[in-house]
């Protein structure tokens, strides 16, 4: 039984786990790694590491970056949500900025 959260997955989201899958399978191949190979470089079962290459949105984040640290993809990991590459973040950012600074009275009695 699936949870609701994953019944709840935008196309466009599992069109992205899946190229993310693709992707994954095509750098295996690349490296000339065979399924079980990756499997056991990942610590896990064949079944789980062929969900990865299908893009299954079931399987952990852990399982995901462990395959993609053995391809040699592992810093990219940390690089996803990195703010200074958030462009939506950057432009809440400027428009929270004050349109005048007014220097801040000194407290009486000091």
């Amino acid at each position: 039984m699936q949870s609701s959260a994953l019944e709840s997955l935008s196309p466009k989201l599992r069109r992205s786990l899946a190229k993310l899958g693709g992707d994954i399978a095509t750098a295996r191949r690349k490296r000339n790694l065979t399924v079980m190979m990756m499997a056991e470089r990942i610590g896990s079962a064949k079944s789980t590491y062929l969900k990865v290459e299908k893009g299954d949105p079931s399987v952990s984040m852990g399982v995901y970056a462990m395959a993609l640290f053995v391809l040699g993809f592992g810093d990219a990991i940390g690089d996803i949500v990195d703010p200074r590459r958030d462009d939506v973040g950057l432009l809440l950012d400027a428009e929270r900025l004050p349109k005048r600074v007014r220097p801040k009275k000194a407290p009486v009695g000091l």
